[in-house]
């Protein structure tokens, strides 16, 4: 059995056994050997095998975790209150048409808060590590978010809502906002990446709606602990639940919630169903 002195460690290495197998695949698969689990939304043997590496090297190390899988839903219930969250393959699209842009992403959750994660972009062999209270960092260097104050002239990160078409107008006219105060706005498809890089002052912001516990768990921690601000879209904490957030430095971040609160709260995207518009703001 493999010793890790801490649970961001034990985290690095089940993302290299994942990373491994999504390396061994990488540009030998496509969309057409993956199939469709609902709209826009993809999973291929590769996302199976590297979720299954990674689970079982955790439960050969913590037997009695809980573990939230993106393709495995709750694979273990656990008794010890304390809950792996995993993302195999962030950006599967990305992944099947070989773009390459695409992450493994794990995080702990331990009671309500995240306590541990990693975002490991193995193209780059780029490992982004966090432990609650402990700072985050990017190959070992301490990472901080940007000193960026305000939106207009940011360099900010989002995701597209193409999994829940009740949200696309809504977010195009936040956008279109963004975007007209804004140095620029990338849409690179793995919110893992676009959260760790945002902690570590590439990006001065990122923001999604709809996001899964999988896409954020790591990424949130590695931003609040690099110093920004990580919330829903009315800068509360319902974030893992409700998957709308915001991630930025806390100027950036204040700016963002007052922005989209002009169009829509967390409370109404929390209403809205999937066969109802969204109300006026």
């Amino acid at each position: 059995m493999t010793t890790c002195s801490n649970d961001a460690e034990l985290a690095v290495q089940a993302a290299k056994l994942g990373a491994a197998i999504l390396l061994k695949y990488w540009e030998h698969l496509g969309k057409n050997d993956a199939d469709l689990k609902s709209r826009n939304d993809w999973v291929s043997r590769a996302d199976r095998e590297s979720e299954a590496a990674i689970v079982a090297f955790i439960r050969e190390h913590f037997p009695h975790d809980a573990i939230l899988g993106e393709e495995g839903g709750i694979s273990a219930e656990g008794t010890s209150g304390r809950t792996w969250i995993i993302d195999p393959l962030d950006g599967t699209s990305n992944y099947l048409q070989h773009f390459p842009v695409w992450s493994v992403s794990i995080g702990l959750k331990t009671g309500d808060e995240i306590t541990a994660g990693v975002v490991h972009e193995p193209l780059r062999n780029l490992f982004f590590t966090a432990e609650r209270g402990a700072g985050a960092f990017r190959n070992g260097e301490r990472m901080r978010v940007s000193s960026q104050a305000t939106v207009e002239g940011a360099f900010l990160a989002t995701g597209f809502p193409f999994r829940a078409q009740q949200f696309v107008d809504v977010y195009t006219e936040i956008f279109r906002e963004v975007i007209s105060v804004s140095k620029g706005v990338r849409r690179a498809g793995s919110a893992a990446i676009d959260l760790a890089y945002t902690a570590a002052g590439i990006f001065d912001g990122f923001f999604e709606l709809h996001l899964s516990p999988w896409d954020v768990a790591a990424g949130s921690l590695l931003v609040t602990e690099a110093g920004g601000v990580f919330t829903d879209f009315s800068g509360g904490n319902r974030w893992l639940e409700r998957g709308n957030i915001i991630g930025a430095p806390p100027g950036v971040h204040a700016e963002l919630v007052r922005l989209i609160n002009r169009f829509v709260s967390e409370d109404q995207l929390d209403r809205c169903s999937s066969n109802r518009a969204l109300p006026s703001a």
